[in-house]
């Protein structure tokens, strides 16, 4: 059987951008996607603390470093500038495995990665 569990998290990030005019999806710093373990094109959900809107997206590279999480086309009318969001992204694994699996959970400061 499988299962689809929290492969990873970035929590309480900020929007630093909203971009009506774009195709579609979520902008975020190459940095975070790396120690979040996202990759470009990947389906996330996206979680908005301030409003409770909750809402599906996929993702695309931003700056390295730039802090940028930038929320494009519809997505940008569920999001303020300022607002701080969850990013969330799951994995299909077989059950027995999912047992023992590890999410990662990544708590930026200011957007920024914290090493400690």
């Amino acid at each position: 059987m499988m299962i689809e569990v929290l492969k990873s998290k970035l929590h309480c990030v900020q929007v630093t951008e909203a971009n009506l005019n774009y195709i579609g999806s979520i902008t975020i710093d190459e940095d975070l996607m790396d120690a979040a373990n996202l990759i470009a094109g990947e389906k996330v959900q996206v979680v908005n603390n301030n409003n409770g809107e909750r809402f599906d997206t996929y993702i695309i590279s931003g700056e390295r470093g730039s802090g940028c999480i930038c929320l494009n086309g519809a997505a940008a009318r569920k999001v303020q500038v300022g607002d701080t969001i969850i990013i969330i992204s799951y994995a299909l694994m077989d059950f027995e495995e999912a047992k023992t699996f590890r999410p990662i959970v990544v708590f930026p400061e200011n957007n920024r990665v914290v090493r400690k």
